[in-house]
């Protein structure tokens, strides 16, 4: 198998897939949504909490937990994989939390195949499923989150100390109240990582078809508000399909 040359890998199409990987791994150590809870309960400052791709939450965990059981709202269990608290006995049962690293290392090392693809062709399409591969776990997280955001506060425990709250549903992102208590959900910084390395593949491919390098980018950008497209001309294939490709001064006529 002929490998891209140090040129080659320098290509925006090549390069960006792994910067991509690097910020997909990155967001992994980071929250993916946390919540910040004001309760008359702690009048001085409000409770944080986060929540990772992998099974822990961090911040004032204990004390929102203490809150929470009140109405009978408890922390979710992974099943798989013990995460950094007791779960409850009544709690739901979230077992793909305990996959979530591996749909991030699983799309981070599409780029190992990326960036060594021997022909153009394998290329886009290893980009293709990349691309599509991020946005799917992405997609897919946001969408299980607030699934089970819902679950979870539509099975409340009937035996909590508090009677008679409704079933309620936290928002992935806004403002919502219970009791006397008033939560702000947002987004944490894995996910925005996670988006800026979606960025960066659509970038990518974008530039699926030139063979534009990091440190022409300046000309590439200048030429296409010139309309001199001279350096982002489509190519074929790597540097390896062209040194294979027919000598046109030796097969034409003579």
């Amino acid at each position: 198998m002929n490998l891209p040359g140090r040129t080659e890998f320098a290509q925006l199409r090549r390069l960006l897939p792994v910067g991509a990987a690097v910020l997909l791994l990155g967001a992994l150590l980071l929250p993916m949504w946390s919540i910040e809870m004001h309760a008359v309960q702690y009048p001085n400052e409000p409770l944080h909490l986060s929540l990772y791709a992998y099974p822990r939450v961090s911040g004032d965990f204990v004390e929102i937990h203490r809150l929470n059981k009140y109405i009978g709202f408890y922390y979710p269990d992974p099943v798989f994989w013990q995460p950094n608290y007791e779960p409850h006995p009544r709690a739901i049962d979230v077992p793909e939390w305990s996959l979530g690293p591996l749909a991030f290392v699983g799309v981070a090392a599409t780029s190992v195949f990326v960036a060594l693809a021997p022909t153009a062709r394998k290329l886009r399409r290893g980009l293709t499923l990349q691309l599509v591969g991020a946005v799917a776990v992405f997609a897919g997280l946001l969408a299980d989150i607030q699934f089970r955001l819902y679950q979870a506060g539509h099975t409340l425990d009937p035996d909590a100390p508090v009677m008679g709250v409704e079933g309620f549903t936290p928002p992935l992102l806004g403002t919502y109240s219970v009791a006397n208590i008033t939560s702000y959900s947002r987004f944490g910084a894995g996910a925005y990582l996670t988006m800026l390395a979606i960025g960066l593949l659509v970038v990518s491919y974008a530039a699926r078809n030139s063979t534009v390098t990091l440190w022409e980018v300046p000309e590439y950008v200048r030429n296409r508000f010139t309309g001199d497209d001279e350096t982002t001309e489509p190519t074929a294939g790597t540097t390896s399909e062209r040194a294979s490709a027919p000598d046109a001064s030796r097969t034409g006529r003579r």
